[in-house]
């Protein structure tokens, strides 16, 4: 079962890793919030018909009370419109990133959640120990080759993109919660029709959306919205099941490398060998972050 769990989280690394550069691209034709709003109704009816055939071929249920069917449902309604409503404020501070930086920059710097997870289980009473803390130093300094020129100053790209690894660590936790308690694939669709309600609000009061440029837009959209959404956060949430966050995250990461690598090879933004040493320190750290706790010999 984790095997197959982690092979369902790899392969969700690789489309978001080179989802990165539809991103990219469809944010020439529309805005970050009309951009999202699409892939999320994308994402919701490609799992439409698939929650139709689960729902006919699936295994049958146990026998469950009305009280305890109602509060199923209830668990997945909250912890769809949670997820989604993350997810939404998580994925406009991505497309917002990739406008003030390249997709390689934004990859790694989404990565940085495999750090920000455990730090964040410190609010939980889960302690760090001094790996974690080594990981979080290593990772500034491969921030700073990676993303900071002309002396000590972040730009906007930098404070996006960091705000958007602690918006997708959240949404690691949330699932987290959840993933145990529902089925995985409902979950992700009512995650997405809350993404897409959200982000179509905001769509309407601060962006001026066109046909003609969605329609412009139609490929990078709709492979974000068929294969990043409907697929990969669906495998997020089934693969997430029986896993530890914190090894879900590392995993997970790998898109921070794929993405680089498809910036270089689709979009042609190479990065410079002080920006791929930063790159390498912040992939040292993630893999340092989550090497296992040798365990104490016991008296």
């Amino acid at each position: 079962m984790k095997l197959r769990n982690s092979l369902l989280l790899l392969i969700t690394a690789t489309i978001w890793g080179t989802a990165f550069v539809a991103q990219s691209v469809g944010m020439d034709y529309v805005g970050p919030m009309t951009y999202v709003c699409a892939r999320s109704i994308i994402g919701m009816i490609v799992l439409l018909p698939v929650i139709a055939v689960l729902n006919r071929v699936g295994p049958p249920r146990a026998a469950e009370t009305p009280e305890e069917r109602r509060k199923g449902r209830k668990t997945l309604v909250i912890g769809g419109v949670c997820c989604g409503t993350v997810l939404c404020i998580a994925s406009c501070t991505q497309q917002l990133t990739l406008l003030h930086t390249t997709v390689g920059k934004a990859g790694f710097m989404t990565a940085c959640y495999i750090l920000v997870v455990p730090l964040i289980g410190l609010l939980f009473g889960r302690r760090c120990g001094l790996k974690h803390w080594c990981s979080v130093a290593i990772a500034l300094a491969g921030l700073y080759f990676l993303c900071m020129t002309g002396g000590f100053s972040l730009d906007l790209g930098t404070l996006l993109g960091l705000c958007c690894a602690f918006l997708f660590s959240c949404h690691i936790l949330v699932i987290d919660h959840f993933s145990t308690r529902v089925d995985g694939v409902k979950m992700s669709c009512i995650q997405f029709f809350t993404c897409a309600v959200l982000a179509g609000i905001g769509m309407l009061l601060f962006e001026q959306p066109t046909w003609a440029n969605i329609l412009a837009a139609w490929k990078p959209i709709l492979y974000a919205g068929a294969m990043s959404s409907g697929v990969a956060y669906t495998f997020q949430i089934i693969g997430q099941k029986g896993l530890r966050p914190t090894i879900a995250s590392l995993i997970m990461s790998l898109e921070s490398v794929i993405s680089a690598i498809s910036g270089w090879l689709l979009l042609g933004q190479a990065l410079s060998a002080r920006e791929i040493f930063g790159c390498v320190l912040m992939f040292g750290a993630i893999v340092l972050a989550q090497l296992p706790e040798k365990r104490r010999a016991q008296a």
